[in-house]
């Protein structure tokens, strides 16, 4: 993996762990993004400098968590459309609400990444989360969301 795709992919995952924080704690996007900076992005997971999330993309993990905070409400309808009757997003765990709620934003904001990349890094992103079924759930949720959003990547006609 390229170093660039490798500091995203950590951004990324990054990102979810942040909105997953905010959503339980209530916090402030500004504070849990500065104490992510400041913090976490750079360290491993005893305080040291290291590589567990090193080398981040730190442009990226802003835009994604701004993005998702801002288009919130446009990011929780689409969700929901892509979902099956029955199960509303707050039944959602809330790490994997978190990772489809930024894996959301970058479908509908970010034309300039490729709907398969994006597919490809947060069912990533899920799989070092939990493994198992809620992969599988990411990824048909997900991949139900990008053909609607993006169905000429998919070679779909548009709706």
């Amino acid at each position: 993996m390229s170093k660039d795709r490798l500091t995203r992919s950590r951004a990324r995952f990054a990102a979810a762990q942040a909105l997953y924080q905010m959503d339980l704690s209530g916090e402030d996007t500004d504070q849990v993004v500065d104490e992510f900076l400041s913090h976490r992005l750079g360290f491993d997971r005893d305080g040291e400098q290291g590589e567990a999330l090193a080398e981040a993309d730190e442009t990226l993990f802003r835009a994604i968590v701004n993005g998702v905070v801002g288009k919130q409400v446009e990011i929780d309808k689409s969700l929901a459309s892509a979902l099956s009757e029955g199960w509303p997003l707050e039944r959602i765990d809330a790490t994997l609400r978190a990772l489809l709620r930024a894996a959301t934003f970058e479908l509908l904001g970010t034309a300039d990444t490729p709907a398969r990349v994006i597919l490809d890094e947060y069912v990533k992103v899920a799989d070092a989360f939990f493994g198992g079924a809620e992969v599988g759930f990411a990824n048909g949720v997900l991949n139900t969301l990008a053909r609607r959003t993006r169905p000429a990547e998919f070679g779909l006609p548009a709706t």
